[in-house]
């Protein structure tokens, strides 16, 4: 069913008609019910704070009776928060946070920690260049240059196998155009 004709349908139903479809779809579909939870209570700082605790147990996990886990250090629970977030319409500002969180709370631990899997630092690299991305296409570049360019230096100080990557991205903020 095209938009128009989904338009069409809707303008001949009545107005208790539409409440009983809406009330229908909120009840089956856990998604509908998320989204109207939010559009209407959007706690935006406690989903921060969530999905901040979240990540950092990737990396720092919680002990459990005296043992320490295994850090997973999993870059698809971050990516999948960002997704949720865009699609909720959670303000461009907390999710470059996460975006930026996820990479400092890596580097973090890989500061503590010896790294050796490649994958990790080509996956940290696309984070950092999905949330450059997304902070330019926003407009909010300003308010997270100095972010920015600390994961850069952090990952040059750490002399991560990308670390040039890095840099190159940062040198390029100059001409943004070039990274859209």
């Amino acid at each position: 069913m095209s938009k128009r004709d989904l338009k069409k349908y809707l303008n001949e139903l009545t107005k208790e008609q539409l409440e009983e479809q809406i009330l229908e779809l909120y009840e089956k579909f856990p998604p509908v019910k998320v989204y109207y939870n939010f559009v209407f209570n959007p706690k935006e700082e406690t989903l921060l704070q969530e999905c901040k605790l979240k990540i950092s147990q990737e990396y720092f996990p919680l002990q459990t009776k005296g043992k320490r886990k295994k850090p997973k250090m999993r870059r698809s629970v971050a990516q999948k928060y960002i997704k949720h977030f865009i699609l909720l319409g959670v303000d461009p500002f907390v999710i470059a946070d996460i975006m930026l969180y996820n990479i400092e709370i890596a580097q973090t631990f890989a500061s503590e920690n010896i790294v050796r899997q490649e994958l990790f630092y080509k996956s940290m690299f696309n984070s950092f260049e999905q949330a450059l991305k997304f902070i330019i296409s926003n407009g909010i570049i300003g308010e997270f240059k100095s972010r920015l360019i600390a994961v850069s230096d952090e990952a040059s100080n750490q002399k991560w196998i990308n670390r040039t990557d890095f840099k190159s991205n940062i040198e390029l903020l100059d001409n943004e155009k070039d990274l859209l």
